[in-house]
């Protein structure tokens, strides 16, 4: 734009202004809470009785007439064995890494990198098997995973609501702990885009004074980003096991806007007997888009020319690394025909092929 107007943030600011006056709806608060949801709902037995009252259709109409949540929007299942209570051992130790690297030093090891991951809240709350798919495919890769001691939502969804005040008490709960990892030589990653895109890029434009932020987001790397960097340093372990054959793989929003390229294309494409074609399109579902009474019907009709594409292509497989888009990718593809197959991660296809 001859303007150069930076329309996103454009809309940012002005969601800012409408929150500040108070011009939001009491739901729009709830959906974008997505950690307190995610701890409540993944109590054991409370996620029973959640994912029952998500398929039961009285219980959908009310929500839909109460708190404007679509009767026909699929919601996402709650776990009771959250990724970081599975994974409590994994949980980083400043002494521990000490002891660690005096180690590697000792044996002149040239590698001992380690991750972090941030295991967002829709992998740690409904999607676990993402989050057990990156430490899989990362400890076969002889890299080492660690979880930050603390962790809560990254904040996109309170930003894209305008709550710039509870961003900023979240960037505060997660930045000193992940800038720990980070200080003992860790990078950082995350299996859902928005989450990396949110430290990566919208963190440090709104506190660049932030030191710990902006190293944070130095360390962060999409995961497909920093298998595509092992590769090309030699460093990858191309032994796969099994094909993938043809994959339709739809490219997410916040994943483009990273400027990275199509690193998850790449790294798919080593596997023997593999073809990738992207999809770059919007899925529709933007997080709460696709499940509000008013916007369902739209983010569907967003969707059409992705399913539209898949059916096309007749794919082996399909998914995207936005696992929210891959399911509401899915359920569309599911509304014309019951029987047509499951998104699936990236990462998942991924230990499909190592064979793990």
């Amino acid at each position: 734009h001859e303007w150069n107007v930076d329309f996103p943030h454009l809309m940012l600011r002005a969601k800012a202004i409408n929150f500040k006056k108070g011009d939001t709806k009491f739901r729009d608060n709830i959906i974008t809470s997505t950690d307190m949801i995610g701890k409540v709902a993944s109590l054991p037995g409370i996620n029973t009785l959640v994912n029952v009252g998500n398929k039961t259709a009285p219980i959908r109409a009310m929500l839909d007439k109460t708190l404007g949540i679509h009767k026909d929007a699929k919601l996402p299942p709650y776990t009771s064995k959250p990724a970081r209570k599975t994974h409590g051992a994994l949980i980083f130790d400043p002494q521990k890494a000490a002891d660690k690297a005096i180690e590697n030093q000792a044996a002149n090891a040239t590698v001992h990198e380690r991750v972090t991951l941030f295991t967002t809240c829709y992998c740690n709350y409904n999607e676990p098997s993402i989050a057990d798919s990156v430490i899989k495919v990362f400890e076969h890769n002889g890299v080492g995973v660690d979880l930050a001691a603390r962790e809560h939502c990254c904040g996109m969804p309170k930003l894209e609501l305008g709550d710039l005040k509870t961003v900023e008490k979240l960037m505060e709960k997660n930045i000193p702990a992940l800038y720990e990892t980070v200080k003992a030589g860790n990078v950082i990653v995350a299996a859902v885009p928005s989450c990396v895109l949110m430290f990566k890029q919208e963190l440090p434009l709104m506190f660049p004074e932030n030191e710990q932020v902006q190293a944070v987001a130095k360390a962060f790397f999409d995961p497909f980003e920093y298998l595509h960097k092992l590769h090309k340093e030699g460093r990858l372990n191309l032994d796969f096991k099994h094909s993938l054959g043809n994959v339709s793989y739809h490219v997410a929003c916040h994943q483009r806007v990273q400027n990275i390229g199509p690193k998850t294309k790449l790294v798919l494409e080593l596997i023997q007997d593999t073809m990738v074609k992207n999809i770059e399109r919007c899925s529709g579902h933007d997080g709460t888009y696709g499940v509000k009474s008013e916007t369902l019907e739209f983010a569907n009709k967003i969707a059409r020319p992705i399913v539209k594409q898949i059916e096309q292509q007749a794919p082996d497989h399909y998914g995207s690394d936005c696992p929210v888009a891959g399911r509401h990718i899915e359920n569309n593809l599911k509304n014309k025909a019951k029987d047509s197959q499951d998104a699936i991660h990236p990462l998942d296809l991924l230990c499909l092929a190592y064979g793990i």
